[in-house]
């Protein structure tokens, strides 16, 4: 790059008589130009021609620009220089710190200060080469890297904080008088009261579509009857828990991390900590309990309101009485299906919770944060019961529970 230096563009810009002894000086020399270290000092010595560039590439190639920066640099011991020994020095020393020493008190005479001046300002104006595009597998192999990278430090960021929140609520729950009953009970109300009607009407809705797609495909085989079973069976077990977490994901994560991060836009979060008290206990604690006590409760009216709807197909288009329904469940459906479906409840709200909690505090303090970070919330909710649950569902199907 700076071998190949526009020399038109130096001719233009440098007067003619320093061009005339730019000329004579690119005759061959007997001393090649030589770089040395003393006392804080780098020497420039010797001939920078043309004739000697192999020589002065070599010199550049050994040292590096971060090896001679914090050094004055001493041009005394010059002789005679030209383009190319002007260019080279340049991108070892760097046009900014070259035309600096050139620009002070130095021993060198007018033409080799305006050469190099020239030089050095051509080089520093100079664009930064563009990089050549990568091919398609390296742009997949990188893009798979940092997204596998920011998936990991998403984990390490949200165990640390499943940590403090674990640690927070083992120091408050041995003390009542610091327990946030006034926030705890408003996000019961906000979490589970609240949420209770949709939840209710949409587990009786995918009730009554599971029952009626059930005797639909039992109908060929003349085996109607087990349609209350594969209802009971898959809300019991499945459908109750997951989606009620789901629509509590996509309902409660949202609005605490819209809470919490509107909240540190306006820089309450600070005031809180300026005032002594610790975030985590006041604003995430309440809310994780909360959270905890209410699925559980909505996840079994899910069950319920699911098979609801499946006995209300089963009624309609079966012919099966409701009276006959709980019969076939009663002594069909083992009761620890129920509790296996119950005690994914705490979990998948204690997730649920944090993760909500987790994006609020890391919003950046504007608006258009506070929206990314709450699409990011719902997004990671979901995420976390879908897998989960189908990591529960294997492990228990393989324990036999």
């Amino acid at each position: 790059m700076a071998g190949q230096l526009n020399h038109s563009w130096i001719e233009r810009n440098v007067p003619s008589s320093i061009a005339e002894k730019q000329t004579h000086s690119l005759s061959a020399s007997a001393v090649p130009g030589s770089i040395s270290r003393d006392a804080g000092t780098v020497r420039i010595t010797g001939d920078w021609l043309l004739s000697h560039y192999r020589q002065l590439k070599s010199l550049k190639t050994g040292l590096a620009a971060t090896d001679l920066q914090g050094l004055r640099i001493d041009l005394s011991g010059l002789n005679r220089i030209d383009t190319a020994g002007a260019s080279l020095l340049a991108a070892l020393l760097g046009p900014e710190r070259l035309l600096e020493a050139v620009s002070g008190r130095n021993a060198l005479s007018q033409e080799k200060s305006a050469l190099v001046e020239a030089v050095c300002r051509a080089m520093k104006d100079q664009p930064a080469p563009e990089r050549a595009a990568p091919s398609l597998i390296t742009s997949f192999v990188m893009g798979t890297g940092e997204k596998v990278e920011s998936i990991c430090r998403l984990l390490w960021i949200l165990t640390g904080f499943i940590g403090q929140t674990l640690a927070t609520l083992a120091w408050n729950l041995p003390r009542p008088w610091r327990w946030r009953m006034t926030p705890f009970v408003a996000a019961i109300h906000e979490t589970g009261l609240n949420a209770l009607p949709i939840v209710a009407l949409l587990t009786f809705l995918v009730g009554a579509v599971v029952a009626f797609l059930g005797a639909t495909v039992l109908e060929n085989f003349g085996a109607t009857i087990y349609t209350v079973n594969l209802v009971a069976f898959s809300f019991l077990r499945e459908f109750g828990v997951l989606l009620a977490a789901i629509l509590l994901a996509g309902r409660t994560a949202s609005a605490f991390t819209a809470h919490i991060g509107a909240m540190k836009v306006n820089e309450e979060l600070d005031a809180i900590r300026t005032l002594g008290l610790n975030p985590i206990e006041l604003l995430v604690l309440p809310r994780v309990m909360a959270m905890m006590i209410s699925l559980p409760i909505l996840t079994f009216v899910g069950m319920i309101s699911g098979m609801a709807g499946g006995a209300m197909v089963c009624a309609l288009v079966l012919d099966i009485s409701t009276t006959q329904f709980m019969a076939v469940v009663e002594q069909g459906i083992p009761l620890q299906h129920f509790w296996v479906g119950l005690a994914k409840a705490p979990i998948f709200a204690f997730l649920i919770a944090v993760i909500g909690c987790l994006e609020g505090f890391k919003v950046a303090g504007s608006a258009q944060s506070v929206g990314e970070h709450t699409t990011s919330s719902v997004v990671q909710s979901i995420f976390m019961v879908i897998l989960l649950d189908s990591i529960g569902a294997l492990f228990f199907m393989e324990m036999g529970w």
